[in-house]
């Protein structure tokens, strides 16, 4: 593949926080550039981007939406990313496949901490993005003053590329501050060139200055020239900001009003000045392009009741061909995607991103080549889950279908997980938030007709023992016509320290229990512990075999595993039986301004703070460490969010039993009786 035509490729992520305006962006993108006649509304449903159901119910982006359109000599394709931090793993693992991201934000100083976890692994993973500070008719606070709460969220220099003419509803064109040529806006047409409004030349110095010295940190010949006075060229301003903007360490700031075109040429001629290519992108992710084998990375998988499975993908070498086996699957249709429609291709280029039919056995993360090979490119971490919810189907006969619908799920959207828990029997659907489950809940109804009920899981909680018991009878005797069935056994029960689990032993001697028979009592036992007095699965039991008796027709394996019963069901609710609830280790991350409430909200969940820090890699942010009942977490992440302006998040595992203080004991004990 030639360096020249790889050039005349761009990706471009669009994201930024929920509601920030970043489909009406695309339709915007995709109207100046002549890809659509008419832009759609995200009310009236009729958007490029957000066609499913799920979305449109919402007025909100649930799933990456791929437009394709060409400006400038360039072949964009622009990828509108959900922006909701429920549904963050998303935009995460489509940025490791683009040569560069639009962050879409409002010019509103107390929301800028939304962006913040977005902006922390763009400059992680070094990927080039630009800020749109869309909605500027709405401005909440002067330029200057947004443009200083932004930085406090960025680790790398903000550079203001325009200067607004007005403010708010006054707001009527912009300032170039590498041409210094002011433009005033039109609706849904280019902005004109307007002479420099008097009023604004000390700030529009002021700004532009500020651009220059910060595009100097990273140029000594632009230094220089700063120093001894002398105006730099125009091409060796925008040239620095390609070398910068490439390298991601500056991230360049324009200005505008989607909704009404405004400012949105001005960016795209900056995407096609000053944005790298995609053999840049690829050397940058050491990939090696003195191949020509084909290696392609699947950003997204999307399944659809009629057309099966279906990969988005960033292919970083080589020509890709319809038919080809790739990572051992047949291509069955290589695509265009412009929203919900897909223009076929009989082949596809390096730099390009398409979507692949049939590829049965990719994930989203995958690495793939025609041929074998072992470079594995990086992928986005899995969040880890923080909310849940039991499931279960409306329809019994439905069950059966329920397995390969959420395998399905999961596959399409990699933050969710599933399990059928050992002690609860429930079905468990993983993800991270209540507004992420009812999408999946949705999804399950359209996609695979299948009605679910849901609801908060069980908490799993054990019980133990706090006394022990010695010398405890069970006998089991019945007697019908022919052989009865005898079994008598003596043992006695033991607490052992916590985590111990379960221990059995004997000490039958004289053979008064015959040696075939103990493993029957053991098994008598392990079933019996399953449900204890309280109602839960005992833990933390030593049981010893010590005495009996046996009748040499009579007796059986049944005969002593239902003595063994008979024995714990006697012995252990005099063994002071006491519920333990689990515990878990929670490492709690806030912007450091919420870490006090942060403090309040987990003592008053019964939880116990260990300590907290300044974050590693985060600057104003906290990591609080804590132990948390189960039984608290469940809403946990509800509420760390409406106190964190919905960016905290936490990392969690379980650590170990405690004793459930005996007020709360007795609720839960009449809660299971009840049912």
């Amino acid at each position: 593949m030639a360096k020249a035509a790889i050039s005349r490729s761009r990706n471009v992520a669009i994201v930024g926080p929920y509601s920030s305006g970043k489909t009406t962006l695309l339709e915007s993108l995709l109207s100046v550039t002549n890809t659509i006649s008419r832009k759609g509304s995200i009310a009236e449903g009729s958007t490029v981007g957000d066609h499913t159901p799920e979305a449109r119910n919402r007025q909100m982006t649930v799933e990456t939406n791929a437009a394709c359109t060409e400006y400038g000599g360039i072949r964009f394709t622009f990828l509108d990313c959900p922006g909701s931090i429920e549904l963050l793993q998303e935009p995460l693992h489509i940025l490791m496949g683009v040569d560069a991201a639009i962050v879409v934000c409002e010019p509103d100083p107390s929301r800028v901490l939304t962006v913040s976890p977005l902006l922390h692994f763009l400059d992680k993973w070094e990927i080039p993005h630009v800020v749109y500070l869309n909605k500027m008719d709405r401005a909440s606070a002067p330029f200057a003053e947004v443009l200083e709460a932004l930085k406090s969220v960025s680790s790398r220099p903000l550079v203001p590329h325009q200067y607004p003419i007005g403010a708010s509803e006054d707001l009527v064109g912009f300032i170039d501050l590498v041409s210094e040529q002011a433009y005033h806006y039109h609706d849904g047409a280019a902005a004109d060139p307007v002479p420099l409004p008097e009023g604004l030349a000390a700030e529009e110095k002021a700004a532009r200055r500020e651009m220059l010295e910060t595009l100097a940190d990273f140029d000594d010949h632009l230094l220089e020239e700063l120093l001894e006075e002398i105006e730099p060229p125009e091409e060796e301003i925008i040239q620095d900001l390609k070398m910068e903007l490439g390298a991601d360490l500056v991230v360049p700031v324009f200005l505008g009003v989607a909704s009404s075109d405004y400012g949105v040429r001005p960016l795209l001629d900056a995407l096609v000045r000053e944005t790298p290519e995609p053999q840049v992108t690829a050397e940058r992710r050491g990939i090696d392009l003195s191949s020509s084998e084909p290696l392609v990375q699947i950003l997204k998988t999307y399944y659809s009741p009629q057309g099966g499975k279906l990969s988005l993908a960033r292919l970083w070498r080589g020509t890709l061909k319809d038919g080809a086996s790739l990572g051992g699957d047949r291509i069955g249709g290589l695509y265009s995607l412009m929203g919900n429609q897909q223009q076929a291709l009989s082949a596809a280029e390096a730099g390009s991103v398409v979507a692949i039919a049939r590829l049965e056995h990719a994930k989203t993360g995958d690495t793939l080549s025609t041929v074998d090979t072992s470079e594995t490119l990086p992928t986005a971490d899995i969040l880890p889950a923080v909310y849940s919810l039991a499931i279960a189907a409306e329809k019994r006969d439905d069950e059966v279908k329920l397995s390969g619908a959420l395998n399905k799920l999961v596959d399409e959207d990699p933050a969710l997980h599933w399990e059928q828990h050992g002690d609860t029997h429930e079905v468990i659907l993983w993800g991270q938030g209540d507004v992420h489950l009812k999408i999946a809940m949705d999804l399950l109804s359209r996609k695979y007709n299948l009605a679910m009920t849901t609801h908060l899981p069980q908490v799993p909680y054990k019980e133990t023992i706090r006394h022990a018991k010695e010398d405890i009878r069970g006998r089991y005797k019945h007697q019908t016509g022919g052989h009865g069935q005898f079994g008598d056994i003596y043992i006695d029960i033991q607490p052992l320290p916590r985590g111990e689990g379960f221990k059995f032993d004997q000490k039958i001697v004289g053979g008064v229990v015959p040696r075939q028979y103990i493993p029957s009592v053991e098994t008598g036992v392990r079933e019996f512990l399953k449900q204890g007095p309280l109602g839960f699965p005992v833990v933390d039991v030593s049981v010893t075999l010590k005495n009996g008796s046996y009748h040499h027709v009579d007796s059986s394996d049944q005969a002593f595993k239902q003595a063994a019963r008979i024995a714990m069901q006697t012995g252990l609710p005099e063994c002071k039986p006491t519920l333990l609830e689990p515990i878990a280790s929670l490492s709690v991350s806030v912007p450091n301004r919420f870490t006090s409430n942060i403090l309040t909200l987990i003592n008053g969940r019964r939880g116990q703070v260990m300590g907290y820090d300044g974050k590693a890699g985060w600057p104003g942010w906290d990591e609080v460490s804590a132990q948390l009942p189960v039984a608290e977490m469940q809403t946990l992440i509800l509420e760390l969010r409406s106190l964190s302006m919905g960016v905290g998040f936490f990392r969690w595992q379980y650590d170990h039993l405690s004793t459930v203080p005996e007020q709360l004991k007795q609720k839960i004990v009449a809660e299971v009786g009840s049912h």
